[in-house]
């Protein structure tokens, strides 16, 4: 891609960029990194209802890509994308489309069956569509190979990049618990909330970071659990936050429980700041967490959750070496300019073709 004849990318994403997710947070790193590259980027704005667009978001997608001329190059956000299927194969033939897979939206937490079914063959059909599919973590491209078929040569890996943090000091009297998550069934905060319960006679005090507006529904059963347990201001809802240097700075250990990721910025924006982690081994975070960083549970094991967290609290060797592990694999951690420059030389091989 050289500077006189610069290659012109459309990111279809729907909804609001800015949101507050780890999802749109790599879009907005990626978009700043390939024009960094050299690469050219259009946003094309798709409805903020998908994943569960309406007869006109669904129009307005198919009007957007048939108003593409033939040969463009489209990066689609697999929050759309996966269920795109129609509009993929209508115009996958005629367009350059990468997808980007942050996650299979078949695997989010509390779906039906029937449901899920649903839109794992919807995001087959599309991503076969596709001309290439990125995804952000080795976990989820065995996970695409595996379940929906993929060839792996047609998978690209881009890992989130972090930005370099003066480590944390982790000196909190109480210890402060920090999750960054939108209140989402797939965060398993329910989980946690259960777990603290059980070592509610050790200090510590814990703050939930994320917005609540994805599922309504579920932020009040969350709300109506912690009320149930009478835990007072010990957990604390604080809402989504634009920038949280400042969470990560005055927290002792982070913790999230996930019941799948595809990836898991947050993770590796903990481990930035050496902080030791509790979590769940789901998806990619054992590949983003080393064992010599963090405590692992099994997905949905309240007890073990609560025995990790236990174990994390009450040793403080323990906790010091988990915190020295952190600080020894946020050295190793990429860069966003590492991810723009695996996408650049994707477009530009595709551009190639």
């Amino acid at each position: 891609m050289t500077s006189d004849s610069p290659t012109t990318v459309h990111f279809a994403i729907p909804g609001d960029l800015q949101t507050l997710t780890g999802g749109y947070g790599y879009d907005r790193r990626l978009i700043v990194g390939l024009q960094q590259q050299g690469v050219q980027v259009a946003v094309l704005p798709l409805s903020g209802l998908y994943p569960m667009p309406d007869a006109a978001a669904t129009a307005d997608a198919e009007a957007r890509f048939a108003a593409l001329p033939d040969g463009s190059l489209v990066i689609a956000d697999g929050l759309a994308f996966g269920v795109m299927d129609d509009i993929a194969e209508r115009h996958g033939k005629r367009l350059n489309i990468i997808a980007l897979c942050h996650h299979p939206l078949a695997l989010e937490a509390g779906l039906t069956q029937e449901r899920a079914r649903i839109l794992h063959e919807s995001e087959k059909r599309a991503l076969d569509a596709a001309v290439a599919v990125v995804v952000t973590s080795a976990a989820t491209a065995t996970l695409l190979t595996q379940q929906f078929a993929i060839p792996v040569a047609k998978i690209t890996i881009a890992p989130p990049g972090t930005d370099p943090q003066t480590f944390a000091p982790c000196k909190g009297n109480p210890p402060v618990l920090l999750t960054v998550a939108t209140l989402i069934p797939r965060k398993a905060h329910d989980v946690l909330i259960d777990a603290l319960a059980q070592i509610r006679h050790l200090p510590w005090v814990a703050r939930f970071v994320g917005g609540a507006q994805f599922d309504p529904q579920w932020t009040a059963h969350l709300q109506d659990k912690v009320n149930s347990y009478r835990f007072g201001e010990r957990i604390q809802f604080v809402g989504g936050v634009a920038e949280l240097h400042d969470e990560y700075a005055s927290a002792d250990v982070f913790v999230l429980p996930s019941l799948f990721e595809g990836y898991g910025m947050v993770f590796a924006e903990a481990l930035s700041f050496g902080l030791p982690v509790v979590a769940a081994r789901a998806g990619a975070v054992p590949d983003v967490v080393p064992d010599t960083a963090g405590l692992l549970a099994p997905p949905g094991d309240v007890d073990a959750l609560a025995d990790a967290l236990t174990s994390i609290l009450k040793d403080t060797a323990l906790r010091n070496r988990l915190q020295q592990g952190a600080q020894q694999a946020a050295a190793k951690l990429p860069a966003w300019n590492d991810t723009a420059k695996i996408v650049a030389q994707l477009i530009k091989e595709v551009t190639n073709r």
